[in-house]
């Protein structure tokens, strides 16, 4: 009589049988590394029309040919095999690594705006609400061990600063921490994001929320967002045509003016109305939009549909 594999065998064995093929899948990587004359070469042989020799070999040397590659990728026709379109320049691509070093020094310059704002109304309200060591307060945070692990953080950029306040406070006084207005200067954005993000749901959530004219709940969202692509420009890493991993959650009832279309909220020009929104509250006289407008103008070669703006952009009233 046939004996039947127990069902708990059976998916043993599929489970190695999967995680052989998984294996068997993966190769070594082999390639060599290629002097800044072979990297050339390789460009010309794939069909890149390189305008200056000197100046790519300079360009190579000093951003490297990795670095580069996210910006002529766009100029491949075959993906796979590597091989260029006919009309694709090494200056194109240079172009497009310049707009996009522009594009996230813009950003972090704004940025820097909103977040100081940000800091500012959480420390007044929090402050005036529950004293000068708020953050210390454990029932105000819905998860202990999340805010266990966001005092560690605070304790470590505390000790670690070298800011001369901090410093001054140190000598003086004998508190574990400083008050919130001078400990919330030296956390990281992302470490305040994870304050805001543990707060127990209520009034508190709400009126710094309310001042950025937007829920708590969206709020949370987009400092999410915006710590992320805080990270992205500070490590200068590609982002005109980054789909984002964390996206900024579409708001569905704001105070103040924003996208009257649908947009995919995955993509740079989602994230610059995010910005733009915010601006609009913290530096009403802010040139943002011609900043933006002007770095179209200066990078043509830049296609905007790549960085999610619709043709119409400039018609949508929070961009007027």
């Amino acid at each position: 009589m046939r004996q039947h594999a127990h069902p708990a065998s059976r998916q043993i064995s599929a489970l190695r049988v999967g995680f052989l093929f998984y294996t068997m899948a993966k190769i070594p990587y082999t390639k060599p590394a290629l002097s800044y004359k072979d990297q050339l070469q390789q460009l010309k042989n794939r069909g890149l029309h390189i305008e200056h020799d000197t100046k790519a070999l300079h360009l190579l040397e000093n951003i490297s040919y990795y670095r580069l590659s996210g910006y002529w990728f766009p100029l491949l026709q075959d993906k796979k095999n590597h091989l260029f379109k006919s009309t694709a320049t090494f200056d194109t691509a240079f172009q497009l690594y310049c707009f996009d070093r522009e594009l996230r020094r813009l950003i972090l310059s704004e940025l820097e705006k909103i977040e100081v704002s940000i800091r500012a109304k959480m420390i007044y309200i929090l402050s005036h609400q529950h004293g000068s060591f708020w953050f210390r307060h454990t029932h105000l945070f819905k998860d202990t061990n999340s805010h266990k692990k966001c005092l560690k953080k605070i304790r470590s950029e505390f000790k670690r600063s070298e800011e001369e306040f901090i410093i001054a406070f140190k000598n003086k006084y004998n508190n574990p921490l400083p008050p919130s207005w001078m400990l919330m200067e030296i956390i990281s954005f992302g470490t305040l994001s994870m304050l805001y993000k543990n707060l127990k749901s209520g009034r508190n959530r709400r009126d710094i929320a309310n001042h950025f004219g937007l829920d708590d709940s969206t709020f949370e969202s987009w400092l999410h967002a915006i710590v992320y692509v805080r990270n992205v420009c500070a490590h200068h890493t590609r982002l005109w045509n980054r789909v984002m991993s964390i996206q900024p959650r579409i708001p569905k009832k704001p105070r103040r003016q924003w996208l009257i279309n649908a947009y995919n909220n995955d993509r740079t020009f989602f994230i610059l109305s995010v910005i733009l929104y915010l601006l609009n509250i913290v530096n009403p006289n802010h040139t943002f939009k011609y900043k933006i407008s002007s770095l179209f103008i200066k990078y043509p070669v830049v296609d905007i549909k790549a960085i999610g703006f619709p043709n119409d952009w400039q018609s949508e009233p929070l961009w007027i």
